[in-house]
């Protein structure tokens, strides 16, 4: 979807505040918000929650500028180019390349701070990370539309000329982050709301969003140029392996049955006693979550 909108918010002087950066400014602020509020929740105490955030945020925005970069080296390795690869306001980010950069930073810290094994620890914090990763999907892709980026294929057939890829995104984003409020309500294991995220995510960037995409065909083999569909794109091709990779992942969580829930010092909040498969409770009074991930009887 193409649109005639001035992608800058505000003029200051030679300082242009972007819809961009703004929309990614409101996601951070309200993922920073809800990682603290319900970090402190789990257990965990406000300045780690702070400092842990203030890195994740930063290696998420070098990851996803590096990711993106690096797949689009035609934007950028030319001549008169090459300063528009740190112009982050001016769009052109990766999902996966802020969830490597941001996990790469958070697993950091953690290494670093906390008592224990590592991977409880990351696994709640990846949980906790969710909501704000969804609204930035969100906002940024509203943003996206703004700087007139992440096109959709041209049609004849439907009452647009080029799928408004972007709001499918922002649509999608929404339902993702329903998806894991719902899902938190049944208190699963650690990790299991990150990697679920994931694999719902990888989904529907293979199924819907890539093929009405303007994006490179590594393989034609679809294309319906009236309803602007084509198959199989660049991404389609490799997102199968971390599509796979979120599906195991998250069965895995619910073997290594970690608690979302940490106090130190305490043995059974450690893998293999908090949330199960066999429908019991939980040391602290929640039903456990079964393998479709519905709640057993108490």
């Amino acid at each position: 979807m193409e649109v005639n909108w001035d992608p800058v918010l505000i003029q200051i002087g030679p300082l242009a505040i972007r819809w961009y950066g703004f929309f990614m400014a409101v996601s951070m602020a309200a993922g920073l918000y809800v990682l603290v509020r319900d970090g402190i929740r789990r257990g965990y105490d406000e300045e780690f929650l702070y400092n842990a955030s203030a890195l994740i945020i930063v290696g998420g925005i070098v990851g996803a500028r590096l990711v993106y970069v690096l797949t689009n080296p035609g934007d950028y390795f030319a001549p008169g180019r090459y300063g528009e690869i740190i112009r982050v306001d001016h769009g052109g980010l990766s999902l996966h390349g802020a969830l490597l950069g941001g996990g790469l930073a958070g697993w950091w810290y953690i290494r670093r701070r906390l008592p224990g094994p590592a991977w409880p620890h990351f696994q709640r914090l990846l949980d906790l990370a969710v909501p704000g990763v969804a609204i930035g999907y969100m906002l940024v892709r509203i943003g996206n539309l703004f700087n007139g980026e992440v096109l959709g294929n041209f049609t004849t057939a439907l009452p647009f000329p080029r799928h408004p890829v972007q709001l499918y995104a922002s649509a999608a984003g929404l339902g993702l982050l329903l998806l894991h409020q719902r899902l938190a309500r049944r208190r699963p294991p650690a990790g299991y709301l990150f990697w679920s995220f994931l694999y719902y995510y990888q989904w529907w960037r293979v199924a819907v969003e890539e093929t009405v995409r303007d994006a490179p065909i590594a393989w034609p083999v679809y294309a319906n140029p009236a309803y602007g569909i084509e198959i199989l794109t660049v991404t389609q091709v490799t997102t199968w392996p971390l599509l796979v990779l979120a599906w195991w992942l998250r069965k895995r969580s619910l073997e290594q049955d970690i608690d979302p829930v940490w106090e130190p010092g305490d043995p059974a909040r450690e893998p293999g006693d908090g949330v199960g498969l066999d429908g019991a409770t939980r040391a602290d009074g929640a039903p456990r979550a079964t393998e479709d991930g519905s709640e057993g009887e108490q």
